[in-house]
């Protein structure tokens, strides 16, 4: 966890604004536990998943090595898109919601996740949502 707030806080840093910049959407990282917090990849009971978005095809997804999961390319867009995460545990729907920004530099921001599904329950953890699949 503290490796990916060293990695935003290092592209932050270097991220200059004028006249040719962009900021980057806000990166969706996603940690999947049992009722008991136990992570579920770490310890092999998730072992394939993927995110589909509607009508777009696959997400690429990135495993930390504190094995939790970086949605690639998401959230730059006005607008709200479906996604759907598949696994060989437990499927559940979602949306993002985002929005264009101008503040010196063009840029994408996240506004909204929604997560519907039953047997999942949702926790932000501030930096991390981590999802408890049951």
């Amino acid at each position: 966890m503290k490796k990916i707030f060293i990695f935003l806080l290092i592209a932050f840093i270097f991220t200059a604004c004028g006249d040719d910049c962009y900021n980057a959407p806000q990166t969706i990282v996603f940690k999947f536990v049992d009722a008991n917090g136990e992570n579920l990849i770490a310890n092999g009971t998730l072992s394939s998943y993927s995110i589909q978005e509607e009508n777009q095809g696959t997400i690429q997804l990135t495993k930390t090595t504190d094995n939790m999961i970086i949605l690639e390319n998401v959230g730059a867009y006005n607008g709200t898109k479906n996604y759907t995460f598949s696994s060989n545990i437990k499927a559940f729907d979602f949306s993002i919601q985002s929005s264009e920004f101008d503040s010196g530099c063009e840029g994408y921001q996240i506004n909204k996740l929604t997560f519907t599904g039953i047997g999942i329950d949702v926790k932000d953890e501030n930096g991390y949502y981590k999802i408890i699949l049951e």
